[in-house]
């Protein structure tokens, strides 16, 4: 990176911030444009490694997978995990009372945009892992999980038995199943802890591989599981101050590589 393009850098973050907080998210994109345009990719990378949390968050909310965006392209893995707890202060209470699956659908579009961007598989498992390392993380993939937890139970079961050679197949062709495989490829430590979060009283994922839910989903179920309101206000608890600096977790992992 040239010199003059450094000593553009902060004026350009202080740029997209402010466009970011004044809810111009198209303008703030226009700008990272220009400057992958001028600077080259790298450049951006660097702004939105040095963006705070919340204002990647405001920015990232405005796009899924259907929209086009430099920041979804871009935006490196550490400073994406940073921003995800954010998502839930940008959520409305009634919304999460009235309709919590909208939510969570909207949360699974982001989620699926950025890993999904782009075809590179060493970036993609960079993102799952960081992502999924916090414990704000794990609580966001759990709500993604809730949108499908027979599906999820199904897939577990699965990994747990036949590790790299997971095929995938379950009674449905929900698009949450290939995520969830590549979570536990990319952080086995990830995927379980987000299966125990949506699974609260399971001790490890293996315990999970002989469960099946009922077909009804009014049945009683005898390994009940937090629905996707509740894991929605737990992330919401979950938002760090914006005075201090998201940290990585110190959660020690809780099992061995079932890909090896």
């Amino acid at each position: 990176m040239s010199d003059e393009t450094k000593s553009n850098l902060p004026a350009l973050t202080r740029q997209v911030n402010e466009l970011v907080l004044a809810g111009s998210l198209q303008h703030a994109e226009e700008a990272l444009s220009k400057a992958a345009d001028e600077h080259g990719d790298y450049a951006v990378a660097e702004v939105l490694s040095t963006l705070p949390p919340q204002v990647t968050a405001l920015h990232l909310a405005g796009f899924d997978g259907a929209k086009t965006s430099v920041a979804t392209l871009l935006v490196p893995p550490k400073a994406w995990a940073e921003s995800l707890a954010y998502l839930a202060a940008t959520w409305p209470d009634d919304m999460i009372e009235d309709d919590p699956e909208r939510i969570a659908e909207n949360l699974f579009n982001h989620i699926h945009g950025v890993v999904y961007a782009t075809d590179d598989e060493e970036r993609r498992h960079e993102l799952l892992s960081e992502a999924s390392s916090s414990d704000w993380g794990a609580t966001a993939f759990a709500i993604v999980w809730s949108l499908a937890p027979k599906e999820i139970l199904e897939v577990a079961g699965e990994i747990a038995s036949r590790g790299r050679y997971v095929t995938g197949q379950t009674t449905s062709d929900s698009d949450i199943v290939p995520l969830a495989i590549d979570l536990a490829k990319a952080s086995e430590d990830g995927w379980e802890r987000s299966l125990l979060e949506l699974f609260p009283e399971f001790r490890n994922a293996a315990d999970l591989a002989d469960v099946e839910l009922p077909e009804d989903e009014d049945d009683e179920s005898e390994f009940p599981h937090r629905t996707t309101r509740e894991l929605l206000y737990r992330l919401r608890k979950q938002v760090p101050s914006v005075r201090g600096t998201p940290k990585r977790s110190t959660r020690r992992s809780m099992g061995t590589d079932i890909f090896s």
